[in-house]
């Protein structure tokens, strides 16, 4: 059967790897299988949990859970050390499998992608099920699947047949939402499972009587547009199951940054500053590396209460340049941070990316010249360290 005799609708699905990180751990160590643990940090540095278990989430382990707090919860619960570099194999190997069906992939994160096989002979739920099958027996890896004729739909889709199955063991789910049925699939449903509903929109729905996303579809888009402007518009899109948006296949970063939780919280300016500079250096690397530069340079500081401020400014021009990064960021930190104060998390980041300009103009820097001595800086810095060379600037004294 061809396309265009089969169906003229798209098909999209979303596959989404379950408790990803535990199952690589457990190929790592077979006696783990079974058990509750969690994948994470250790709780006298303020660790968090990364992924854990199915037997560890039936305890009410949760990720992105205080381990201190998982520990609680789940005394038993055994704490491993994760091992990054094994899990970005395991999802490679993952993403050959799946784009060897086809091209049409956009992949999300580690263990998440949509895939779009509107184009193939061959039923969405027909080849979701030999994909399933062929990374859980081939690969070792749980994995869930939505189908649905769009993004948003199909994601949703996956969310409901995971929670549906839960049985301290991975779902292994696959959800078939029909062409024509969106709506009625998503009404049911809490309004919080819908895209751009966070807590507080959830809070102000709920105040307008509106519980479900069957309750949101009911309500007129100019009202919605009135009452939430343009992410109205959206709401009454997305509660009716419709999302044009295209597959990307390629993903550009948007922002590039470092941060680092303190053991203990940081009283000394002088080493939230070394932080801050050293965090810098390592984003310029990675600006260097993937050949672009920076506008914008943002700090954020968690203090030992939880609140977490950030702050932003643009530079006069973009830079890939450590040091220029650094002293934005140590001038912002300035404007927040009053001496003494104890603090919990520091990060430096950067956005606004672009290639850099491969014109010289009249009143521009020489560009390529400044690529040869960022080269050059690079290299020595990685030979012996970021302390050996860098570029002057001014200090701002304590």
């Amino acid at each position: 059967m061809t396309r265009s005799e089969k169906t003229t609708f798209r098909q999209i699905i979303h596959l989404d790897l379950d408790a990803f990180y535990c199952a690589v751990e457990e190929q790592l160590d077979p006696s783990l299988t079974g058990l509750p643990f969690a994948v994470g940090g250790r709780p006298d540095q303020r660790g968090v949990v990364s992924s854990c278990s199915y037997a560890a989430r039936a305890q009410g382990v949760r990720s992105a859970m205080p381990t201190a707090r998982a520990l609680h919860l789940c005394p038993q619960l055994k704490i491993v050390s994760p091992h990054y570099k094994t899990y970005h194999e395991a999802s490679r190997k993952v993403m050959a499998r799946v784009r060897a069906v086809t091209d049409l992939v956009e992949q999300i994160s580690v263990d998440e992608a949509f895939i779009e096989v509107s184009d193939l002979s061959e039923d969405a739920e027909s080849i979701g099920r030999r994909l399933q099958t062929e990374i859980r027996k081939e690969l070792d890896l749980p994995n869930s699947l939505g189908i649905a004729t769009n993004k948003l739909v199909a994601k949703i889709a996956n969310d409901v047949g995971k929670a549906a199955k839960r049985s301290g063991s991975p779902p292994n789910a696959l959800t078939v939402v029909p062409s024509g049925q969106e709506a009625e699939f998503l009404a049911p449903l809490p309004v919080e499972m819908l895209w751009g509903v966070g807590p507080k929109t959830a809070e102000k729905l709920a105040l307008m009587e509106i519980h479900t996303i069957g309750d949101l579809a009911a309500i007129s888009d100019y009202n919605l547009s009135k009452r939430f402007g343009k992410i109205g518009w959206d709401l009454a899109r997305r509660a009716k199951g419709i999302d044009n948006r295209p597959i990307v296949t390629e993903r550009e970063a948007k922002s590039i940054s470092q941060e680092v939780t303190y053991v203990k919280d940081v009283h000394d300016g002088e080493k939230l500053r070394q932080t801050m500079r050293k965090q810098a250096l390592n984003v310029a690397k990675q600006l260097k590396k993937q050949e672009l530069v920076a506008r914008t340079v943002k700090l954020k500081i968690r203090w030992p209460d939880f609140s977490t401020p950030t702050r932003q400014t643009t530079l006069a021009k973009p830079t890939s340049d450590g040091e220029i990064i650094a002293q934005a960021a140590i001038k912002l930190f300035e404007q927040i941070w009053q001496r003494g104060k104890a603090v919990r998390l520091i990060g430096v980041g950067v956005s606004g990316l672009s290639q850099p300009p491969q014109q010289l103009g009249l009143w521009d820097r020489d560009w390529d010249k400044e690529r040869r001595i960022q080269e050059a800086i690079g290299k020595l810095q990685d030979q012996f360290g970021d302390q050996v060379i860098s570029r002057g600037f001014l200090e701002n004294e304590e």
